[in-house]
């Protein structure tokens, strides 16, 4: 049979119970279809790059399945009707992984960068959002010196005079 690896995606507002009672439903699925779950994973609470059904935060759930492509089908239809699961990716493989996944084992690693942002220092190192790059800071015509040999209007108009008004 085919082996594929799927995540699941489950609302942040249910209990992890109730994620546990999600994914043995799932997995009774795949099995009635003739199929196996090999290795299941829950990640837990993980927030969201962005807002899924308004939504900041998911349950996440990892399986391993061995199971005819049918089972997998039906698997997925029934994660599509289910308003508890926010979003789910199933993809084919040569073969499973053995031990934790890499996000159990990032997980239990110590975080390298600290304050968030790196050694950066907010956004960009404090040089607004766009952050210095590693280039010398060039502000151009900005602040201090605004020449002053130039005319008062740079861009080559000249300010409206009472006797202009009507023209025009």
């Amino acid at each position: 049979m085919p082996l594929y690896e799927s995540v699941v995606i489950a609302r942040q507002d249910i209990a992890t119970t109730q994620v546990d009672t999600l994914a043995d439903e799932l997995t009774n699925i795949l099995v009635e279809g003739g199929g196996k779950v090999t290795k299941r994973e829950s990640w837990g609470l993980r927030s969201l790059t962005y807002r899924i059904k308004k939504n900041r935060k998911g349950h996440y759930v990892l399986f391993n399945i061995d199971a005819p492509a049918a089972a997998i089908n039906e698997y997925e239809r029934r994660m599509r009707i289910n308003e508890d699961v926010l979003r789910y990716l199933t993809i084919r493989v040569e073969e499973h992984e053995e031990g934790q996944s890499a996000v159990l084992l990032n997980k239990d690693r110590p975080a390298e960068r600290t304050g968030g942002f790196g050694d950066r220092g907010g956004f960009g190192g404090g040089r607004g959002f766009g952050g210095g790059r590693g280039r010398p800071r060039d502000d151009g015509d900005r602040g201090g010196d605004r020449g002053g040999d130039r005319d008062r209007f740079s861009s080559g108009r000249r300010p409206r005079s009472d006797s202009d008004q009507g023209e025009g």
